[in-house]
């Protein structure tokens, strides 16, 4: 009974991680720091390059820039510790850190916001050219990522504040390579149904609704482009959303493609499988979607190495 009650308070949990096995940390600790790298340096180059080209000061570039900077948060929440436990013996982490991991972790429902904006972007572009300037204005974008982070950060109070009051019991092995709240409520000997039921809800609809104005902006874009009456209107409409609406393909996809598995895998698996896609790869996949996809971004991109590469040299 006292293990079974006891206090949250200098509770330290274990990391089990991606895997037990000696043979598998290396070869996984240099494929992932391999991928955390890219993703570092591919979402920093579209920022730099954002704020260092005039030309790409515009709305659509301005949502790509904060995309690209939640994403280098993201994936700097999770993999480090993930790194370091792959070579570390004391996989420990204390509950305040464990929770912290948590809250900014659930900061990653900022994409999936983002995302929505972006379509509306790509929707006012298409469907109403003439007043855009006017309709995505400073005021509306800075309102736009605003609600984006402002929303975020709500659903990472919520996790957090209904986590910090369970208690948890003498078993405290995590399953999983980072805090999530699906391990650490198994591992609670508190009554978890009602938080249980309260997350499912308010994470799906987090997730779903952004999903759903995605749908109906690129639903008004298609009907848009069907009636342009010339095949370079339909290019321009394609360039247009088409580096978009491939990372968003490629975000619920990788949710669809997880989540939508045989139930006779196994959860756990399945879990640690979803969260490396998100922390990792597809981070490091956005910008390259955008800088293969985008020639503005290409050029910007271009110009911002040349330029360091000079400076360099004249010093």
């Amino acid at each position: 009974m006292e293990a079974a009650n006891e206090s949250s308070e200098g509770i330290s949990l274990i990391l089990l991680g991606l895997t037990t096995s000696p043979g598998q940390q290396r070869p996984l600790f240099v494929l992932f720091l391999l991928l955390y790298v890219a993703s570092l340096l591919g979402n920093g180059l579209i920022v730099a390059a954002i704020q260092a080209s005039p030309a790409l000061h515009a709305p659509m570039y301005f949502l790509l820039a904060h995309l690209s900077f939640a994403d280098l948060c993201f994936a700097s929440v999770t993999v480090p510790k993930m790194l370091a436990n792959l070579l570390a013996h004391d996989r420990s982490i204390s509950l305040a850190g464990c929770l912290t991991q948590m809250y900014f972790f659930a900061l990653g429902i900022t994409d999936s916001c983002l995302l929505a904006a972006m379509a509306y972007d790509c929707y006012v572009a298409i469907r109403h050219p003439l007043p855009y300037t006017t309709r995505m204005s400073r005021a509306m974008c800075a309102a736009l990522v605003g609600m984006a982070w402002l929303l975020s950060h709500v659903h990472s109070l919520l996790h957090i504040l209904l986590m910090a009051r369970l208690s948890f019991s003498a078993s405290h092995q995590v399953p999983h390579f980072f805090c999530d709240h699906q391990p650490l409520l198994r591992l609670s000997c508190s009554d978890t149904h009602h938080i249980q039921l309260l997350i499912f809800t308010e994470g799906t609809a987090v997730v779903v609704t952004p999903f759903l104005l995605i749908l109906a902006s690129y639903g008004a874009i298609a009907a848009a482009v069907l009636q342009l009456p010339s095949a370079s209107g339909r290019l321009w409409a394609v360039s247009t959303c088409g580096s978009h609406l491939a990372v968003v393909s490629l975000f619920y996809g990788i949710v669809i493609a997880v989540y939508f598995q045989p139930t006779s895998r196994c959860e756990a698996e399945r879990g640690r499988v979803a969260t490396v896609m998100y922390t990792v790869v597809t981070p490091m996949l956005n910008p390259i979607i955008y800088s293969l996809w985008n020639r503005d971004v290409q050029g910007a991109l271009r110009a911002l190495l040349i330029g360091r590469r000079t400076s360099a040299s004249d010093s």
